[in-house]
């Protein structure tokens, strides 16, 4: 765990153009519509040796009774309360204004330790007058930066770092288990994150596109320790309209590269839709170890075989994932939820398995004997032996003496075979054919 920087202010200040600039690489939406960034997002970065966790803000619009506007307040809040750093970014054109003066107000309540910086100071040498006015504000000197052009940001950063000199953090385990919640719009994939972590830290509203970065939060409790990375749902590409979802959209298979384990939210009042299927495909091509969620089953009617048959109905519509678990939740009531921990940690740990090469060539051995391997024009394939090459996702490598002899359906029945013996449930199975020449011995 790092130190925590909020960068916080009213809207459209450049507060994500900064927090982008800092972390050097583009992590926070950024357009000039006010509101753009929602949740809080975060990233660790470094300045000199010094290393901490920078997290962006929704705009703070004190006084809005906007739904959407109320819920970016509280969560720039909750980023507040948590952080041992703020930075208040406001913009220089605009000048100090009064949402700048109950923002500042709203920091002095809190007690922490704040930087003051003026963006939009788009040119070197001497600070413009105008900075002045904002010594108003009663939080200090005030640090000039253009945060699209890169000026002043290392005196931020080095204001930062002095800052930073007294916080003592204490000792925490780093191996977690990243988890990202995914799936089509209002599926309820910010609701399951907080309900585990206990609090509002995502926005929650009925209106499908609320959660448009993925957010990071940090779970520990009697089984292990997790990273769950919360995502904007993901539409179909003719429906991404505008810019700032087409980014989510982006951001959001960023996190299936970064999790261990995908977590595929279904709607149980909608069944598996194509949508559904196109999401849940990107998780197996990248050979993430999944779970298939589904939720909102506390407004489902049921009877003795309702489980079976939508089982049944998920395996027949998703047929390339057949390895993955099925659960059946309420993020709402916090029905079944405990039990994705176990279902969390079994398939992670067979994501990583390896198995000993003598194991794997007794299972080869035993498999060619109950089926035959499959001839054409006279010449049968001879699978010769098997070794394990890498793990997550597990990838297999058999020698062969003519690959183009391996079809897919005694592909299929090899990876069926090692399921039967190892289990690997949840995590996709790779198998790799390879040519041996005549002089290959083994």
């Amino acid at each position: 765990m790092h130190p925590l920087v909020a960068v916080v202010g009213r809207p459209n200040v450049g507060k994500s153009t900064l927090f982008n600039k800092i972390a050097g690489q583009r992590l926070s939406i950024v357009e000039d519509t006010p509101g753009v960034t929602r949740d809080r997002i975060f990233f660790d970065t470094e300045w000199n040796g010094k290393k901490f966790t920078l997290v962006d803000t929704g705009g703070i619009e004190p006084r809005s009774d906007d739904v959407i506007l109320a819920q970016m307040r509280r969560q720039a809040q909750i980023a507040i309360e948590k952080a041992h750093v703020v930075v208040m970014l406001t913009d220089i054109r605009t000048g100090m204004t009064s949402t700048d003066s109950e923002v500042a107000q709203m920091l002095l309540r809190a007690d922490k330790k704040v930087i003051l910086c003026v963006n939009k100071v788009d040119r070197p040498g001497d600070p413009p007058p105008e900075l002045y006015e904002f010594y108003n504000l009663g939080l200090g000197d005030p640090y000039p930066v253009s945060a699209s052009h890169g000026l002043g940001i290392g005196d931020l950063l080095d204001a930062i770092c002095k800052e930073l000199e007294s916080v003592v953090l204490p000792a925490e385990e780093e191996n977690a288990i990243k988890v990202a919640v995914i799936g089509k719009p209002n599926v309820g994939k910010s609701s399951l994150v907080n309900y585990i972590l206990g609090e509002n830290r995502l926005l929650v509203s009925d209106i499908p596109g609320t959660t448009r970065d993925a957010v990071d939060a940090v779970k520990e409790n009697e089984h292990g320790r997790y990273v769950f990375i919360d995502t904007a749902g993901i539409r179909r590409k003719n429906k991404i309209y505008d810019n700032i979802e087409r980014y989510s959209v982006v951001r959001s298979y960023m996190a299936v590269d970064r999790a261990d384990v995908v977590l595929i939210l279904i709607d149980a009042n909608q069944g598996v839709t194509e949508q559904d299927t196109k999401i849940a495909g990107f998780a197996h091509e990248k050979g993430k170890a999944a779970v298939i969620v589904v939720n909102k089953w506390d407004t489902v009617e049921k009877d003795g075989n309702t489980v079976k048959r939508y089982s049944e109905k998920i395996r027949e519509d998703l047929k390339y994932m057949s390895y993955a678990p099925i659960l059946f939740i309420s993020a709402k009531t916090g029905q079944r939820v405990e039990k994705l921990y176990e279902m969390i940690n079994s398939v992670d740990e067979q994501h990583r398995r390896r198995i000993p090469t003598g194991l794997l060539n007794d299972v080869l051995a035993d498999s060619v004997m109950k089926v035959q391997p499959p001839s054409d024009k006279g010449k049968r394939l001879k699978l010769k032996y098997m070794t394990q090459v890498s793990s997550e996702p597990p990838v297999f490598v058999i020698f062969v003496n003519d690959a183009e002899l391996f079809h897919f359906s005694y592909q299929r029945y090899i990876e069926n075979q090692l399921r039967e013996t190892f289990g690997f449930e949840g995590s996709p199975i790779r198998i790799l054919a390879r040519e041996t020449k005549k002089e290959d011995k083994f």
